[in-house]
């Protein structure tokens, strides 16, 4: 049974969610670093929010860890980078609160045009300074989007409603879904000089940090107006503390800060700023949405190996999961078949294709490819899975590349694995017999069928008379018996291809004795 661990504070429901799909769950809320390092190897899972920091020490200490789910967006208290070379998959719940925190970023807007803040504490205190608060209208202002994604998208929405003109900013946002948004795509200057507001909705990255730097804030529009209810970092706090302060700058709204708690800020003293806590997802519908979502999406993985909105893996939906199982095995196995069979003296692998023909073209086929790619790794490296094996074959300089064929196939359904080596090149391909057992049929262009086996010996040789005989009898007399013998050539005289499965692994000696058989090239032994 799967165990999952719950770090942070999460909905009761989520709990309910676990334990009615069979998995193990332990709430434990407000562990020291160390305590956590102490107990995470007993987990497969572990759910969080943002106040548990899965470290890399964390993360090595989480020996049986498979998955991490982030209850909310930004996952910037996961180190990411380690916990794909452990092979572990980190989910976010991008949708969970997207409307939560864009309402949240509308309403900042809103008390920072209005000074509502200043207004409520002055009437409060028994003032009446109605001339005091001058206000702004937002209705045909400029709004200027850093980050136009799942929740800058709903801000332009919002604020396209409002009459607003909205200008965004994002690199991967296309002319097509701009014009269905009915905002202007822009370039991150025109963005700075042309909007009233400008509000923040980007991940936290080497490229994002201080996007709103001093330089940046020199550009914008004398008067302008910041939100930023996305992630702290992204704006020069000081820089930002001194264009208010030199009145460049009318004003800024700020949900998140660089260190959090924000207990002191230079923004905190200066009139014309509205400070919140963070509270972006703080409404009861998100934070029940993510909790529920991110344990459904926990329990697909670990009972099923769906795979959804997760950042460092291929999704896989979980209608698609058990359909795509064979073909995942099938294409590990054709992996694990190529890696066995490439040596160091056959020069560092270069390329790898994956080619997809009949029914496995209509597939997802980057979990695939991504199974592949481990399959092949798996004999060359230690610690390699689908989670981690592209991010590998990348740092290898691997080259990886997919082919979908449109066409007829001999077979129901064919993968094809071709690796490229700076001395050569090699083929195996694979389908599904009955629909869901892995097959070989065709080894360097050759034809060959046979099931795959848990011991094997793959053997080349010269297609000519008299090597089987002495083989069988070098096997037999070794005392190793032959379950299953498949033999293949490429023309009369040619090369041929020798594969048969055994009871037992062959031993060094027996495989010296068969390397050294007339007409053998090449003896190695599998297994799967």
């Amino acid at each position: 049974m799967p165990k999952v661990l719950i770090s942070d504070k999460l909905s009761p429901a989520a709990v309910e969610i676990f334990r009615k799909r069979g998995i193990e769950v332990d709430l434990k809320p407000g562990l020291s670093p160390a305590d956590l390092r102490a107990i995470i190897a007993d987990y497969d899972g572990l759910a969080i929010r943002s106040a548990t920091k899965v470290t890399k020490e964390l993360l090595e200490a989480a020996t049986n860890l498979k998955v991490v789910g982030r209850a909310g967006i930004g996952v910037d208290n996961v180190d990411v980078k380690s916990a794909t070379a452990r092979g572990v998959v980190v989910m976010n719940t991008p949708h969970g609160n997207t409307i939560t925190t864009a309402e949240h970023a509308i309403a900042m807007m809103f008390a920072l045009a209005r000074q509502l803040p200043e207004a409520s504490a002055s009437t409060k205190a028994g003032k009446w300074e109605k001339n005091r608060f001058m206000g702004v209208e937002v209705t045909a202002k400029t709004l200027g989007l850093i980050g136009c994604g799942n929740i800058g998208s709903i801000v332009a929405d919002r604020a396209v409603g409002l009459k607003m003109r909205v200008l965004a900013y994002d690199p991967y946002l296309s002319e097509k879904r701009a014009l269905e948004l009915g905002v202007e795509k822009a370039d991150l200057d025109t963005v700075l000089t042309r909007a009233d507001f400008i509000t923040l909705h980007t991940p936290l990255t080497d490229a994002t940090r201080n996007i709103l730097s001093a330089a940046a804030l020199a550009k914008t529009k004398k008067g302008v107006r910041v939100i930023n209810c996305a992630r702290g970092g992204l704006v020069d706090e000081k820089a930002l503390a001194d264009a208010i302060k030199s009145g460049h700058v009318a004003g800024a709204a700020l949900d998140v800060f660089e260190i959090e708690p924000a207990i002191e800020s230079p923004l905190f003293a200066l009139e014309n700023v509205v400070c919140t806590p963070h509270l972006g997802a703080s409404t009861a519908e998100a934070q029940e949405n993510v909790a529920l979502q991110v344990a459904e999406q926990m329990s697909d993985f670990l009972l099923t190996g769906a795979v959804t909105n997760a950042i460092n893996m291929a999704s896989v939906s979980a209608e698609d999961a058990p359909r795509l199982k064979p073909y995942l095995e099938l294409a590990r196995l054709l992996g694990t078949f190529a890696g066995q069979l490439t040596q160091a003296r056959e020069g560092m692998l270069r390329k790898v294709t994956v080619e997809f023909e009949g029914q496995a073209a209509a597939l997802n086929t980057r979990p695939l490819t991504a199974a592949a790619l481990a399959g092949l790794m798996s004999p060359l490296m230690e610690g390699v899975n689908m989670v981690n094996a592209a991010v590998i074959a990348r740092d290898h300089g691997i080259d990886v590349a997919e082919t979908v064929h449109d066409r007829a196939s001999e077979y129901q359904t064919l993968i094809r694995l071709t690796i490229e080596t700076d001395q050569m090149v090699r083929s195996v391909s694979g389908t599904l017999f009955a629909g869901s057992k892995p097959r070989i049929v065709e080894i360097k262009g050759i034809k060959v069928e046979a099931d795959f086996a848990p011991h094997m010996l793959y053997v080349t040789n010269q297609d000519k008379p008299g090597f089987i005989g002495r083989f069988g009898a070098t096997l037999a007399g070794a005392g190793i018996n032959i379950a299953t013998f498949h033999l293949g050539r490429a023309e009369q005289g040619g090369d041929a291809i020798c594969l048969v499965s055994v009871d037992e692994p062959v031993p060094q000696p027996v495989l010296d004795m068969v390397q050294t058989l007339p007409l053998v090239m090449q003896a190695t032994p599998l297994a799967f």
